[in-house]
């Protein structure tokens, strides 16, 4: 059974990043980011300055705009960058204002807790904003029965 419950509206301030870049066709990220979410998992002990090792962020951009925005990028927040693994890629994720809503239970009902926080975004007058980055922040990920993870979607009024 899956538990969803739209938790706030909130704003966070800028967040780094360090971890892998998924870039592929879209049907492949299903299959891509568990592969590189466990080579971030295997390879975490490389990263300095980490603020919490128990959380992956996901980022990403609904529309981008330009080739630099494409993809997925997996990875834990970092307090500053200092000596980036080999393969390893950075990112900075601005401050911005969010939707938030938190998925707990099977993967595959994923697309369900997405719609409910876009129907709350529509319902409560805000608007989504596809060109800026969206953040995924999973708390279990290991188990594709039980996954833990909260979403931010940027919004504005």
């Amino acid at each position: 059974m899956s538990v969803t419950k739209i938790q706030s509206i909130t704003e966070l301030g800028e967040i780094k990043l360090v971890g892998f870049r998924v870039l592929c066709p879209g049907d492949q990220y299903i299959v891509e980011i568990p592969k590189a979410s466990l080579r971030l998992s295997e390879r975490i002990i490389e990263i300095k300055q980490v603020t919490n090792p128990l959380h992956q962020y996901g980022a990403f951009v609904v529309k981008n705009e330009c080739a630099n925005e494409d993809g997925y990028w997996i990875g834990v927040e970092v307090n500053e960058y200092e000596e980036i693994p080999a393969g390893m890629v950075t990112l900075i994720v601005p401050s911005q204002k969010y939707a938030v809503i938190r998925h707990k239970g099977a993967n595959d009902k994923i697309m369900d807790s997405y719609n409910e926080l876009h129907k709350w975004i529509d319902d409560n007058n805000y608007q989504r904003l596809k060109n800026k980055w969206h953040l995924e922040k999973f708390y279990s990920w290991n188990d594709h029965e039980n996954v833990d993870v909260e979403w931010f979607d940027t919004i504005s009024k």
